[in-house]
């Protein structure tokens, strides 16, 4: 029987396992007399037990399990020749020392043939004992250093053989053309799968998408975002579902290969083909089991789907993408489901939808609409719902089409990345909902960034071009000039002027010199051809009839009735 390896509570002896012992004797004097003969503190042990019958001892070790047994050799009921027979079966690195009349050595001799390495005779010497004791517990110490050393490199070579065999499946997820055969599986891999069926699966975890409201996407409202787990609650969730598999498929399996990789646990089997209604129901247990997480985890969802069955070790790279592709019908079939065939295919003509998509989406980034694109969104999404037949993936495919069409058409920089980091956005929507409205997400966040970037590029030109005007309004000023100070053509600048203040640049260039002129006739008392010439105008007619046109009056008439 084996024992327990206990905490290192250390009395006496420093950095060593306290170790119990057990006394047996009928004679109640020669128990005590051996209990007092030792300070079993300072030896690091502890007396857990004293019988005076070989049943009593035999039951106090199979519940004490102690490390050392000291036992007279015969007692009355059960001899102690017969305790150690039966300890020695209960658990065979237990000590015995046993305590030994000259009469009874050939009792002794039949003791040791049972294992037994130590005896004493009587009377008991505190010397011969303590020494023994001293013995046992390095032989002890060493046995059980050996043992955690032992399991040390057994953890360790099961660790390297769990890589092992998790590598088969990164490598089936990342590289679908990999030649795999029987003997791969066994020399490289160290499965020890048998004849019987391969068959790949996975499980996909989905945490949902907030929806504010379910009006349009538009900026306002129907606004989707990714629900945030820390990443040790995702941890925490992966592990449950690993430990959920390995409960409940394990038991009907010859092996079971499981890999986690972000929201998804994927799993090899090998089983007899016999038990492919009994690991089909195990699935179905096991998703059942997963949704209690949902009470620690809220709005977490489970889907789980299998590919085919196959004799031959080759095709299990297909059973994986197989797997890989039928996760996808989660969107339409729902969670908590294990999917193993495909729906129909939809009659959607996806290049007349995606042209028409293209239209919408080109005109919306055009006038940076965030509108517009949203609607170009609800567009794909009626068509989608208003299908009789259509399958998960085929959505998936359709939303990173128009991912693309989107990004080409604002011009994404590094756009095969942004895409690529889109699909994994994608990847954690388990919703036909929550994907468009992912992809109105992404609209909507590029169309902002331009419409910011727009209006800086449009802002900060005119507000230059407005304070250099405000400091050289006196000089002879030109449209020309001014845009090459803000270094934009005078056809754009001209354009640009107008749309975001309202006038063009003559007229307000005009209106700056007659609040300016007006300022100096109110303030000073300087003549009107001189405020003439400081405001920008070499011909003081051209200044009056401009000023007049200005404020009503002639500027001889305005500081009368305002200077």
């Amino acid at each position: 029987m084996g024992k327990f390896l206990h905490s290192n509570h250390v009395m006496g002896t420093e950095n060593m396992e306290i170790l119990k012992v057990v006394i047996a004797d009928d004679e109640v004097r020669i128990c005590q007399l051996i209990q007092a003969l030792i300070d079993w503190d300072s030896m690091g042990m502890k007396v857990v037990g004293i019988a005076h019958n070989g049943e009593e001892a035999c039951e106090m070790v199979r519940q004490t399990q102690p490390d050392i047994l000291i036992t007279d050799i015969r007692m009355p009921g059960c001899s102690g020749l017969e305790l150690v027979k039966r300890v020695k079966e209960l658990d065979s690195a237990l000590e015995v020392i046993i305590i030994s009349g000259y009469a009874h050595f050939e009792y002794a001799q039949q003791a040791i043939s049972y294992g037994v390495g130590h005896y004493l005779l009587k009377p008991v010497n505190k010397g011969e004992l303590t020494a023994t004791l001293q013995k046992l517990q390095k032989k002890i110490g060493e046995r059980k250093e050996s043992e955690l050393n032992h399991q040390e490199l057994v953890n360790k070579a099961k660790r390297d053989d769990d890589h092992l065999r998790a590598n088969l499946i990164d490598r089936l997820l990342d590289q679908p053309d990999m030649p795999v055969s029987q003997d791969t599986l066994t020399s490289i891999y160290h499965l020890k799968a048998r004849l019987g069926v391969y068959q790949a699966f996975c499980v996909k975890v989905d945490y949902g998408r907030k929806i504010i409201s379910g009006g349009r996407m538009d900026g306002t409202t129907g606004l989707a975002g990714a629900r945030e787990i820390s990443s040790t609650s995702s941890e925490i969730l992966m592990e449950k579902v690993r430990e959920v598999l390995e409960r409940n498929l394990k038991k009907d399996s010859r092996e079971l290969v499981l890999l986690i990789r972000d929201d998804y646990c994927y799993g090899i089997l090998n089983y007899p083909e016999s038990e492919k209604e009994s690991i089909r129901r195990s699935m179905k247990s096991s998703l059942t089991q997963m949704e209690i997480q949902k009470n620690m985890f809220q709005h977490v969802s489970f889907s789980m789907a299998v590919g085919a069955a196959y004799k031959e070790a080759e095709h299990l790279a297909d059973s994986m993408q197989e797997a890989r592709k039928l996760i996808q019908e989660r969107l339409v079939k729902g969670d908590g489901r294990v999917l193993d065939c495909l729906g129909k295919a939809s009659e959607i003509q996806e290049s007349e939808l995606l042209k028409k998509y293209l239209r919408e989406i080109t005109h919306a980034v055009e006038i940076s609409s965030i509108q517009n694109a949203a609607e170009a969104v609800e567009d794909l999404q009626d068509t989608v719902n208003k299908a009789k037949e259509i399958r998960g993936s085929e959505i998936f495919e359709l939303v990173y089409a128009a991912a693309d069409i989107f990004a080409a058409s604002i011009r994404i920089p590094e756009r095969t990345a942004t895409v690529e980091e889109f699909r994994k956005q994608c990847d954690k929507c388990g919703k036909i909902e929550e994907i468009f409205s992912c992809l109105g997400d992404f609209q909507k966040k590029y169309i902002q960034e331009q419409a910011e970037r727009y209006e800086t590029d449009t802002i900060r030109p005119v507000r230059k071009a407005k304070e250099y005007i405000q400091n050289h309004f006196s000089d002879p000023l030109t449209l020309e000039e001014v845009s090459e100070i803000v270094g934009l053509s005078t056809a754009y600048f001209s354009a640009l002027f107008k749309k975001t203040e309202g006038e063009g640049f003559a007229k307000y260039l005009i209106n700056v010199r007659m609040e300016q002129a007006k300022l100096l006739l109110r303030e000073s008392n300087l003549p009107v051809t001189e405020i003439c010439r400081r405001v920008g105008y070499n011909d003081p007619k051209h200044f009056t009839h401009t000023f007049e046109k200005a404020a009503g009056v002639k500027p001889s008439t305005y500081r009368k009735l305002y200077g």
